[in-house]
């Protein structure tokens, strides 16, 4: 019994197996300890094998090589600044190394009413990061968002520091980020702003059960004013914060319910400092 669940090579079917040998024959527990350990010491090398065919793949391979990713398109509901409906796509792109990985995330929201664009929001981010120890990573981060609604045509942001991966285990991870930044932004009705920042983020993720799971990031941004040599001028702090819920429908495609937050502690005149969206999307993986 257990010498044909071993040739299935399923691992969880070998230990429910040897579960129930135990349970039903209790005088065979040598044979069957002596079994399981063949059964280990198989799973040992296979996995060895695994890692070394992987990591000769990722030396080998290019830049361009080795990316996997989703893509996402649906519509919003907002709520804040404006009260309307739209459309929303995404494209999220993730490539792992040995050490070295890298994160690409495009976003557009859009609307047009009565031949008017009342809203026009995206958002460009590109983070490397260097796994440089057991859980911890240096990142770096360059970003471009546009938002007319929030009262700017283009804010630039660079930032580096440091990451740590609190949680990595099947089904739940958790990491947090931060470092010093520096972000210009392009006004609409007032000059351009540079200034030095601090950045801190987080991403979740949690399978909450085999196909539903719930996705979270956040990024806060808090500015200190002034461009000289000025301690404390103004302040302006900013957080975009993103709560999703998905619904695994195939194994390529899911739904997806999804909250954003924009919030802006200083925002130009006509404008509210939290601006939210609720997007119903299809999310296709790849």
């Amino acid at each position: 019994m257990i010498a044909a669940a071993i040739e299935t090579g399923d691992d969880a079917k070998v230990k429910t197996v040897v579960e129930l040998a135990r349970t039903t024959y209790p005088d065979d527990t040598a044979e069957i300890d002596a079994l399981q350990q063949k059964w280990s010491e198989m799973l040992a090398l296979r996995d060895a094998e695994a890692s070394r065919i992987r990591e000769a793949e990722i030396r080998e391979a290019g830049f361009f090589d080795l990316w996997s990713g989703e893509g996402e398109l649906g519509g919003f509901h907002s709520a804040g600044n404006t009260d309307s409906v739209g459309a929303s796509a995404s494209l999220a792109l993730k490539r792992e190394g040995l050490a070295w990985s890298h994160r690409l995330r495009l976003r557009g929201d859009y609307q047009r009413q009565n031949g008017t664009t009342s809203r026009e929001q995206v958002l460009a981010a590109y983070e490397p990061r260097w796994e440089f120890a057991d859980d911890w990573f240096a990142y770096g981060l360059a970003q471009y968002e546009r938002d007319t609604i929030q009262g700017f045509k283009g804010r630039y942001a660079i930032s580096g520091g440091l990451g740590y991966t609190a949680i990595d285990r099947e089904g739940l991870s958790l990491s947090v980020k931060a470092g010093p930044a520096y972000r210009v932004t392009d006004y609409i009705d007032q000059p351009s702003e540079s200034r030095l920042a601090a950045l801190a983020g987080l991403d979740f993720d949690w399978q909450v059960f085999e196909r539903l799971s719930l996705n979270q990031s956040a990024n806060a941004v808090a500015e200190t004013g002034g461009q000289a040599l000025v301690i404390v001028d103004s302040s302006n702090t900013t957080l975009n914060l993103v709560t999703g819920l998905d619904f695994k429908v195939t194994d390529s495609l899911r739904s997806r319910l999804s909250y954003q937050v924009d919030y802006d502690s200083n925002p130009p005149v006509g404008a509210v400092s939290a601006d939210t969206l609720t997007r119903f999307t299809l999310v296709y993986g790849f």
